[in-house]
């Protein structure tokens, strides 16, 4: 990740000796970008690690870091690991886990020149309240993903069986809680399997995934619940198809109604059979779905694409990988390091 971190840092300030002092631009006044004094993380409590990377890059800006931890500490444990290796570190990253309510939160975050929070948008309303009008807040609330399968990537029976595990490891990795589990799916009419055909096929490969992957909880909560007695009663009247975990307590439903947006629910995937992408990207408007990325297989078409760069997406992926997103990466269409840096210009 040594050569990403450096190439991301370098693409959004020009070069990595301006962290150090001024460098030229072409056209431009000479320019040096400083850290922020300090810079707070909010962890969102459903994405594992989420702060891990806002937290590298703030400590590359030379910032002093304050880290709001999940209940599993694993960024406590990052630091810990990180100031072995490099003492310097040690005093540079903080971490402590406090509740929404504990009346310490507002010093911790008044105090900061940039906060960075994860959360429900509830949540960040709440935060952002607390900030003086100079803080720079950076908020990254509600969002999913969703998928489009081409009718070519159904023509051959292994690729299908491919794309149907692809599928199952967006859906059902961290439990399907982060901005990156997939939650839809457009599956496209004409292949050689059908939607109902690769809806049994995701089904089973959910069964194989939620044993390499099982679920963090054991008993389905009462939306889930209520979700799949609806679906299951649909499908007993001969419309779409549900399947339920044989391993796990995950759903599978083929065509839900359409006029409800897909479910946000832990380990649910809904598959939407369409004619074309236009259908899907009409139902994405309907319901003006928050788009973190949205994942494709089936090759390069000029309208997958188009569908996928008009979604409002932030992300374009390959089916398969919506949880292995590059650290390089824009996240939320937001820059890595720009948020916690400040330009100096000479001219």
């Amino acid at each position: 990740e040594r050569r990403s971190l450096g190439a991301t840092i370098a693409g959004e300030l020009g070069s990595l000796d301006a962290l150090d002092g001024f460098v030229r631009r072409e056209g431009r006044p000479d320019v040096h970008f400083r850290g922020v004094g300090r810079v707070a993380i909010v962890s969102s409590d459903s994405t594992i690690g989420v702060a891990i990377a806002p937290a590298v890059f703030a400590l590359c800006a030379k910032a002093r870091v304050t880290v709001k931890d999940r209940d599993d500490a694993l960024v406590t444990a990052f630091a810990a690991t990180l100031a072995e290796e490099r003492p310097e570190f040690g005093d540079a990253l903080e971490t402590e886990v406090w509740r929404g309510d504990d009346a310490a939160q507002q010093y911790r975050l008044v105090r900061a020149d940039t906060v960075v929070a994860y959360g429900r948008d509830e949540t960040l309303t709440r935060i952002r309240a607390t900030l003086d009008p100079g803080v720079r807040f950076v908020p990254y609330g509600h969002r999913t993903s969703v998928g489009y399968v081409s009718r070519e990537a159904l023509d051959d029976p292994a690729e299908a069986r491919a794309v149907a595990r692809a599928a199952a490891l967006d859906a059902l990795l961290y439990d399907g809680d982060g901005c990156l589990s997939l939650h839809a799916l457009f599956v496209e009419r004409g292949g050689a399997t059908g939607a109902r055909d690769f809806a049994k096929l995701v089904a089973a490969a959910c069964d194989d995934v939620a044993v390499e992957f099982p679920a963090g909880y054991v008993e389905r909560d009462a939306p889930l619940v209520a979700y799949l007695r609806d679906a299951l009663f649909r499908a007993a009247q001969g419309e779409g198809f549900v399947a339920a975990g044989m391993s796990g307590p995950h759903v599978v439903v083929l065509d839900p109604p359409r006029e409800e947006p897909p479910p946000f629910l832990r380990r649910t995937l809904a598959l939407y059979s369409v004619d074309d992408p236009a259908e899907a990207a009409r139902m994405l408007r309907t319901h003006a779905l928050p788009l973190e990325a949205v994942a494709l297989s089936g090759g390069a078409r000029a309208d997958i694409e188009r569908f996928a760069l008009e979604s409002g997406a932030a992300r374009v992926a390959d089916l398969g990988r919506l949880q292995d997103p590059p650290l390089g990466g824009e996240h939320g269409g937001q820059g890595r390091i720009l948020p916690v840096v400040r330009a100096i210009y000479r001219g």
